[in-house]
């Protein structure tokens, strides 16, 4: 019988591509390796895998390629030079040919092989052979802004290596480039090492390299941007130390590239991955394999590539109805006391099933079913194996379920209760449940109260009080050894009265007018009872927890009697509980009315309601404590003043208002100047009150029209030449035109005439 294999995902492509282009552009992989040909010489070659698509990301060709030497902790650059593919190198990695899984026929991945031979002469550092390339999908799950992230494909020739004339080890088999979700992994990424060194496998992170720069949606500085360590084709490639790809913390790292359940984790001493990925998405992954002879690390092999995790769909797939999923196709059945069972065939696709038989083996005999979906009779209690066969007799796809069907006694739920119908208290809920398998069967109890609103139980026979009356639904959910469920569901009218009515606030004392909120605590109660509450000043209400305002002083005692619906009386009284002390009332008239820079003084008149004591705040720059106070603003705006005044009970009030302080601004002109130099009224210049004085402008004509002065200083006159500099203007009368704006923006024009005497 041939298998649906889905547990080797073997470059299973899926319906995939509703998240990933099926024309991608992007470098999705590449490692580096060396051989030692003796006499300091060494052959590298170095794989670059891409989504293969007629408009994929272009191979360089020839591929940069940069050595730095590093002793210590210092890194210096050696030698750069170029690597053209190995010709006809390229070749797609297509998905192998699966009659039985449904692959997109578009898509696939591409590698390119280079190769390169360099002498390199011993010393006491390491050589590291670089190549970068950006950029990865922007679609990638598992690492921050993958658009701008590139890659470094390196390999250090360790002085160790250098000195043994070392092999590095080389992966056998590229890994699935599509996995699929919810399915175990099962992939072989070991590796081959011609030496027969020790290998040791661990996920690493991926090394970034290059970046955005360089393209015409990311130019950069400079010509050469591409160029550049953040290029997206450094040239030459740049040097260690190289920074690793960002994870998305706290869900992914190096360690942990994908997530799952259980996680994906590689096997340190083989090499295998394994897991079961559950978030659909692509990853990128790093892969380390580290050689060690006679316990010294010779290299490190880093591959780096991507992941991607899809939703798998098969051609024909065995499913049904089940309690229990113990194995890949394994299904369990459990009946509790039902011994004819009719099964569910969820098999799919279903137009690719020609064949379906069911096969049970009931007491030794193999009883066989064609229906769809059968029903069984078995003849008693006990388990039976089955099977549903799919297509047992096709050459191209088939399927099988297994299955294991249980004949469980019958288990059934039961319960009684009893409490004090008119005084509140706990409920006694007695267990009558009942389990075939025997008189200690049942081994859980799960209680449930008002569909949990009101709380669970897992006690056998719990006392149990309830929060909040009405007709409450409990139910008992029993299981038994066997695993079988049963639920009891009962409806409980439970209405009783509160034992004790308890209130919130206890005491009150407060200024008129006062709102108080009675914060009715009592258990139980709610708006099906009959409630009346005496506040003690001749108002009353009907609300559980009413909101009460009192307009009178006084002490004021309360009382609250409470009936429940089917009758239950209670009630109780609080004296002196209530104490409202009388408040005064705020207020205060001012005069002038209208205040300005020029008379900032205002006088304040308290026209307040029993006061006993005074505080002013004036706009936060003084205060008082007078009845009538008088103050002077020392700035013009809004100034809020505020009074607060004091009762002699204590109680006080207050009454806010804001005054606008005008700012003034005052400018006049003279009508004549002598400008001879004698000391007295040389220039002509206006005087005023000018700050806060904005848009200054006076202009100055004579009379052929002739503008002979202009300044936005109005502290600036004029001299009697022209533009106070030039020559010197004859007698006569000149126009002049003053413009300004005041603080508030209003304008202002002053035109007249200037006569200039001699």
């Amino acid at each position: 019988m041939k298998r649906i294999a889905r547990n080797i995902v073997a470059f299973v492509f899926c319906v995939l591509f509703g998240y990933m282009p099926a024309n991608a552009k992007h470098i999705i992989g590449g490692e580096m390796t060396y051989e030692c040909l003796g006499n300091d010489e060494y052959r590298f070659t170095m794989f670059v895998y891409r989504d293969c698509s007629s408009d994929g990301a272009y191979y360089d060709d020839p591929a940069p390629i940069s050595i730095y030497t590093t002793v210590g902790n210092t890194s210096s650059y050696f030698t750069d030079f170029t690597v053209g593919l190995v010709p006809n190198s390229v070749e797609d990695i297509p998905p192998p040919s699966d009659p039985c899984v449904l692959t997109p026929p578009n898509v696939c991945v591409q590698k390119a092989r280079y190769e390169f031979t360099r002498t390199l002469p011993a010393f006491a550092g390491s050589y590291t052979i670089i190549y970068q390339r950006c950029c990865r999908n922007n679609t990638i799950s598992n690492i921050v802004a993958p658009e701008d992230s590139g890659a470094t494909y390196a390999i250090e020739l360790t002085p160790e290596a250098q000195a043994e004339c070392n092999n590095t080890p080389t992966f056998d088999d590229f890994p699935p480039t599509v996995i699929c979700v919810n399915s175990p992994l099962f992939f072989d990424h070991s590796a081959s090492d011609a030496d027969g060194d020790q290998l040791v496998y661990e996920f690493c992170a991926p090394l970034l390299g290059g970046g955005p720069f360089g393209t015409p949606e990311n130019p950069g500085t400079g010509p050469n941007a591409a160029l550049e360590c953040d290029g997206v084709s450094p040239s030459p490639p740049c040097g260690p130390p190289f920074d690793p790809v960002q994870f998305i913390l706290p869900t992914y790292d190096e360690l942990n590239p994908m997530g799952g359940d259980p996680q994906i984790s590689i096997d340190p001493n083989t090499g295998i991955i394994t897991g079961r990925p559950n978030t659909q998405g692509q990853f990128v992954v790093g892969v380390c394999v580290s050689e060690y002879r006679n316990g010294v690390l010779l290299s490190t092999v880093r591959r780096d590539f991507q992941f991607n995790v899809a939703s798998c769909e098969a051609t024909v797939d065995a499913r049904i109805d089940f309690d229990e999923l113990v194995g890949e196709q394994q299904f369990v059945i459990n009946s509790c006391g039902n011994n004819t069972i009719t099964f569910g065939n969820n098999s799919v696709q279903q137009q690719n099933i020609d064949e379906f038989r069911w096969i049970f083996d009931i007491n030794g005999t193999m009883e066989e079913f064609f229906e769809w979906e059968p029903t069984v009779t078995f003849p008693t209690i006990g388990t039976y194996p089955g099977m549903l066969l799919l297509n047992e007799n096709s050459a191209e796809c088939s399927d099988t379920a297994f299955i294991n069907v249980n004949v469980y006694p019958e288990i059934e739920a039961d319960f009684t209760f009893s409490y004090d119908t008119c005084i509140a208290g706990p409920i006694t809920f007695t267990d009558l449940s009942f389990s075939g398998a025997g008189p200690n069967a049942i081994t859980d109890w799960l209680w449930d109260f008002d569909n949990g609103q009101q709380g669970t139980s897992d006690e056998q026979s719990p006392v149990y009080m309830l929060n909040n009356p009405g007709i409450i639904p409990v139910s008992l959910t029993v299981t038994d050894i066997n695993g079988c469920v049963d639920t009891e569901l009962q409806n409980i009218t439970w209405q009783p009265a509160p034992p004790i009515l308890l209130i919130e606030p206890s005491t009150f004392d407060g200024c008129l007018p006062g709102t108080v909120f009675f914060n009715n605590l009592s258990i139980p109660i709610d708006s099906t009872y009959d409630i009346v509450w005496d506040f003690g000043d001749g108002n009353t209400s009907d609300e559980v927890s009413p909101l009460h305002t009192y307009t009178d002083a006084g002490v004021f005692d309360v009382s609250l009697q409470v009936t429940s619906p089917i009758g239950c009386f209670v009630e109780d009284s609080w004296d002196n509980w209530i104490r409202m002390r009388p408040s005064p009332i705020a207020d205060f008239t001012f005069s002038p009315q209208e205040i300005s820079s020029f008379a900032p003084e205002v006088t304040f008149t308290d026209e307040s309601f029993e006061p006993s004591f005074w505080f002013w705040d004036f706009d936060g720059e003084g205060i008082s404590n007078l009845q009538n106070p008088i103050y002077s603003f020392p700035d013009t705006g809004q100034q809020v003043v505020t009074l607060i005044v004091t009762h002699e009970s204590g109680c006080m009030d207050t009454l806010v208002q804001v005054l606008d302080v005008v700012p003034r601004v005052t400018f006049f002109m003279p009508n004549a100047f002598t400008p001879n130099l004698d000391g007295l009224n040389d220039d002509f210049l206006g005087a005023g009150v000018t700050a806060g004085m904005e848009n200054f402008q006076m202009r100055i004509w004579n009379r052929w029209g002739e503008q002979v002065f202009l300044t936005n200083d109005p502290n600036e006159g004029w001299n009697g030449k022209k533009n106070n500099t030039g020559k010197e203007s004859p007698n006569g009368v000149y126009v002049y035109v003053v413009q300004y704006t005041d603080p508030r923006a209003n304008s202002f024009t002053l035109k007249g005439y200037a006569t200039l005497v001699r």
